[in-house]
């Protein structure tokens, strides 16, 4: 088969198609014949070298993937070949197949593309997992989404509106903006032309948001305490602001606010099995009602793979990036 081999750590002219052996599926798993993929910030890392894929997993980038089952292993009873479906991966999504274990599976959301199922694994698995399994966001809280207009922030932004919050949002541009506010954010925040702390405090009258979904890290840390309510919950989920800053704990007492964070790909298969039962359970109807859609940016061939890494790269994108083998 083919598939995207990062060559030597680097910018985007190190990803190259070749062919490379066909997986081979284990007892508790499926071969998928993939229709399509979809771009995620950490396979920008791990094709630079800083984001290893875990022990055991594909070398290949590519964090989630929708297609058709092409073969199953002896233990599974849910697939079945010809199933149409989409999956969370730990790499491996760059290329014609892949195997995945069966409790990542997930069917394909009704009202919904094959291809464009490609963009959900990732985002639903990773906004579940974290905005409501763990800082437990829940109706009538408020929400802020740091990069509002990516794949998880169009993503948390409708969920969250879904699940009755008051969202908030930062972009960068006045184009991004407007797609947050169209997707259903109510208070939609420049952070180039606008201090989010300041306008969050206005907006929360001088309270501050119930939860944070960040993906800046140690530059935006301490800002993040100052927007955060009594009893606020922070969840960092990257590091593109950094991974060091020098910063005053006292916000974190006297607020009694919890921080966290959490990766989605280095977690155990029985984690991520539970989080896409979760996501089967509580995400798929919120599809399939049509009150969170897919926001696809563009699709491109897999054979565009190193425009498709540069387009991401300069954060001109809003929403998410398929690749199609």
């Amino acid at each position: 088969m083919k598939a995207v081999v990062i060559t030597t750590p680097g910018g985007p002219e190190v990803l190259e198609i070749q062919e490379v052996e066909n997986p081979k599926i284990k007892d508790d798993e499926v071969l998928i014949k993939i229709e399509a993929t979809a771009l995620n910030r950490a396979d920008t890392v791990q094709r630079k070298g800083s984001y290893p894929p875990p022990p055991g997993a594909s070398t290949y980038p590519g964090l989630e993937c929708s297609g058709i089952i092409e073969a199953v292993g002896s233990e599974v009873t849910r697939w079945k070949i010809g199933d149409q479906v989409c999956a969370l991966l730990s790499g491996g999504g760059y290329a014609e197949k892949v195997a995945v274990p069966a409790g990542q599976v997930l069917p394909i959301p009704s009202g919904v593309s094959l291809k464009d199922a490609a963009g959900f694994p990732e985002v639903a698995c990773t906004v579940w997992s974290t905005v409501f399994m763990t800082s437990r966001l829940t109706s009538g809280e408020t929400f802020l989404v740091h990069g509002g207009s990516s794949g998880i922030g169009t993503f948390a932004v409708q969920m969250a509106k879904y699940c009755e919050a008051k969202v908030f949002v930062t972009a960068g541009n006045e184009e991004k903006l407007a797609v947050c506010k169209n997707l259903g954010a109510d208070v939609c925040i420049n952070y180039k032309t606008e201090d989010f702390v300041a306008r969050v405090k206005e907006e929360t009258g001088g309270k501050g948001v119930d939860v944070i979904l960040d993906n800046i890290g140690g530059s935006y840390f301490q800002r993040n305490l100052a927007s955060l309510n009594i009893d606020g919950r922070l969840f960092i989920i990257g590091f593109q602001g950094g991974t060091a800053t020098q910063v005053n704990l006292a916000p974190i007492l006297q607020r009694r606010l919890t921080v966290q964070g959490a990766g989605l790909r280095s977690r155990s298969s029985e984690n991520k099995t539970l989080i896409v039962s979760e996501v089967e359970k509580n995400v798929w109807p919120a599809i399939a009602s049509g009150k969170v859609k897919p926001v696809i940016y563009k699709s491109l061939p897999l054979s565009e793979v190193v425009g498709a890494h540069k387009l991401m790269e300069s954060s001109a994108h809003i929403g998410k990036i398929l690749l199609i083998p």
